[in-house]
């Protein structure tokens, strides 16, 4: 049972599972779920939801790599969801262009990994897994809240 629960949540749900680019589809996947978070708590509950994600994912990918011998595989994107959700809790405006962006930005330095997010991905199993995605976050979050300023007749859409 356990096994099964890790990988649920290693994949997201299976999200991990799907052909061709996974990462890009558990960053999609996580938007849905940004958007009801936010509708339902704001930016406060999306950043907490981040975190809580983050540890979640540590614990289960950590037994999923332990028990599948591989390094970052594929098949787990909780650490996309924790990551994406991270960029898009500095939202102001809850907009569909705010969205959009926030997906691309992440999606760009989550794949760029500019330091120290390529030294994060070097820690041990789970947590490796997932710091480096929410220090990508964490990137594409600065540069998402200061553009929504530089920006802001665009992001009433």
């Amino acid at each position: 049972m356990r096994e099964k629960i890790e990988n649920a949540i290693t994949s997201w749900f299976g999200v991990g599972g799907l052909p061709g680019p996974t990462g890009t589809w558990g960053s999609l996947a996580a938007l849905p779920f940004a958007w009801l978070i936010i509708e339902l708590g704001g930016n406060t509950a999306l950043f907490i939801a981040s975190i809580l994600c983050f540890f979640i994912g540590v614990v289960a990918v950590d037994g999923y790599v332990k028990r599948t011998q591989s390094q970052d595989p594929s098949y787990a994107v909780i650490d996309e969801v924790a990551g994406q959700w991270l960029t898009l809790c500095v939202l102001a405006n809850f907009s569909f262009v705010g969205f959009i962006l926030g997906f691309f930005l992440f999606r760009l330095f989550d794949i760029v990994k500019p330091s120290p997010c390529k030294q994060l991905e070097e820690l041990p199993n789970g947590l490796g897994v997932m710091a480096d995605d929410m220090a990508a976050g964490a990137y594409a979050a600065v540069i998402l809240y200061f553009t929504q300023y530089i920006m802001s007749d665009i992001f009433i859409f």
